[in-house]
């Protein structure tokens, strides 16, 4: 695949999703900075995917680190990952602390890279792909403020591409919103709750989420949707695909 991107920004980099995604950009000729909290998990990052990623240790809400960072590397894609753990529980034992922890690292992180993209701003041509949720479509009742708070980021996406019309500055913004699977650190401790809460088993709860969604999925997904400039703004990510979401 020919991709049009010298170099691309992922936050939420060390692990997971973002991980995989850097992986695959570097495998495709694209230089990566991939940002993260953990030092010591980006460090290994770098030792598994060698000299086209550039580890940067830092918190990915901080405004003026995105403004220092698109200044500094002239990124033509983001890729907006980075997000905390909900707290799990029902709404009626979450604290207001807790119910809205990801509204001030998934959602806040967003909204500063997209707002650095756009008055920076990237260049033409640049894109933007902001990670969102499947508990968008479906709801998560035991993960607080989880799925408004990755509402949230499909609306300031959408926002921003509006915004890059009517400017006339051609980046385009993609919001994916990936199914709940147990192959990552967060999807897989929200299995055993939600199996927990159905009365079920882990085994019996995973069946109903086949075919189950990979890393791997999610970042091919990512460079679908980076490199057709007829994309949609959002789409779906399963174990079956893409699907895009009007």
């Amino acid at each position: 695949m020919s991709v049009p991107f010298q170099t691309a920004v992922v936050t939420g980099a060390s692990r997971g999703f973002g991980r995989a995604v850097c992986a695959t950009l570097i495998a495709a000729g694209i230089s990566v900075v991939g940002v993260a909290r953990g030092e010591q998990e980006l460090h290994a990052a770098h030792d598994e995917l060698g000299k086209g990623f550039t580890p940067l240790a830092a918190d990915a809400t901080d405004e003026a680190l995105a403004q220092n960072v698109i200044r500094e590397h002239r990124p033509s894609l983001l890729v907006l990952n980075a997000g905390s753990t909900p707290h799990m529980a029902p709404v009626h034992e979450q604290s207001w602390e807790t119910f809205s922890r990801n509204w001030h690292t998934d959602t806040r992180h967003v909204f500063a890279w997209t707002r650095a993209a756009l008055r920076k701003p990237l260049a033409p041509g640049s894109v933007v792909v902001a990670m969102s949720s499947g508990a968008v479509l479906a709801g998560s009742p035991l993960s607080g403020g989880y799925a408004s708070a990755k509402a949230a980021i499909r609306y300031i996406s959408s926002y921003a591409a509006e915004e890059s019309q009517r400017a006339g500055l051609d980046i385009r913004f993609v919001t994916l919103l990936p199914q709940l699977t147990p192959a990552t650190g967060l999807g897989s401790g929200a299995v055993e709750d939600y199996a927990a809460r159905q009365g079920v088993d882990r085994a019996t709860f995973i069946d109903s989420l086949q075919p189950i969604l990979t890393p791997e999925q999610v970042a091919k997904a990512v460079m679908i949707v980076a490199t057709d400039d007829a994309s949609a703004p959002t789409y779906q990510v399963s174990g079956a695909g893409l699907r895009p979401i009007s």
